[in-house]
């Protein structure tokens, strides 16, 4: 998948998302990628909790097309740190 669309999936999936999705650093593998989604839906959750709700907004994608995930969560104001 193009990190394009694999950022569409999380804005869609996720309220009030921004996401920005590219490579890792250092890998040349289309299979692997690196997000960083902000939203306020994060307040108050765990990091576990905030991967579980990025999890469920690519779905099935996470088995098929993706390989594996590098995220980092935050809340508005987290980002603005």
């Amino acid at each position: 998948m193009e990190p394009e669309e694999v950022a569409a999936l999380i804005e869609e999936g996720i309220p009030d998302a921004t996401a920005t999705v590219g490579q890792p650093r250092g890998v040349d593998d289309d299979d692997h990628l690196a997000a960083e989604v902000v939203s306020p839906a994060f307040e108050g959750e765990t990091v576990l909790d905030r991967h579980e709700m990025v999890y469920d907004a690519l779905g099935e994608h996470m088995t098929t097309d993706i390989h594996a995930v590098e995220l980092t969560t935050k809340t508005p104001e987290e980002a603005e740190e």
